[in-house]
């Protein structure tokens, strides 16, 4: 079988990514970063993702970019909240919201280029998508063109002529509501899953109620970015979300 790395944050977008590479045959090599994440609940949603789906490996790395600051994410930085113009793609003021995180996926994508050059593996799979989302200049389709273009200038693999590297986008033009679909069709456990930038602590750890995952005692703001995309594509795909909301 063809190996696959997948790009894996735990988040419904990355996980739906995964089933998308599982389903085409591909033995999948899922790759989560540790990066200094405002919280770690999405680092448990991954690897709860990755037994559910089967993984050949999964390979968590320590990357701190709470160092470089500079995000929502990873600084002292208030996460937005409320802001109903997200939903059309971007915010009002046409500004890249605050929870970009620098450079994040050319340095994640970056780490995939290697494992995937060191598995002999040319295929290395993205969840972006450039329909509902916030805007990130780095979940664009120019630039994943880009970075395959410089993958494939830059490894020793293609350069000797053994494979050429494809950045492999599925969700980039689906709706959010289309993605959920996906995973429903291929067997995704969105309840595995996690989106929330900015969880609230409801319960102590190990204590939940029967739709949301007992090892992290929290729930999803409801209020983000990432939560509004999530709780609209739900809405859209008229099924329900198995998490439990705080708002």
């Amino acid at each position: 079988m063809k190996k696959a790395v997948v790009l894996l944050s735990g988040g419904l977008d990355s996980s739906t990514t995964l089933a998308i590479a599982k389903a085409e045959g591909y033995d999948t090599y899922a790759l989560t970063f540790d990066y200094g994440q405002r919280h770690r609940i999405e680092l448990e949603a991954a690897a709860r993702v990755a037994q559910s789906l089967g993984v050949k490996k999964h390979l968590v790395i320590g990357c701190n970019l709470r160092g470089i600051g500079g995000s929502a994410l990873t600084d002292d930085i208030d996460v937005p909240k409320d802001i109903s113009s997200a939903l059309t793609g971007f915010h009002a003021s046409g500004m890249i919201p605050v929870t970009y995180v620098p450079a994040r996926n050319t340095i994640f994508l970056s780490f995939a280029l290697g494992w995937a050059e060191a598995l002999s593996s040319a295929d290395i799979f993205i969840g972006a998508n450039a329909v509902d989302y916030s805007g990130y200049p780095d979940c664009r389709p120019e630039y994943l063109k880009a970075f395959e273009t410089m993958a494939n200038l830059a490894t020793k693999a293609s350069v000797e002529g053994k494979f050429r590297f494809t950045i492999h986008a599925p969700l980039l033009r689906m709706s959010k509501s289309d993605i959920i679909k996906t995973g429903y069709a291929l067997g995704l456990d969105y309840a595995l899953t996690w989106s929330c930038y900015d969880p609230v602590q409801t319960a102590p750890a190990g204590v939940s109620s029967d739709r949301k995952p007992a090892m992290t005692g929290y729930a999803p703001c409801g209020r983000c970015d990432s939560c509004m995309f999530r709780k609209k594509g739900f809405e859209e795909a008229g099924l329900q979300d198995p998490l439990e909301y705080a708002v």
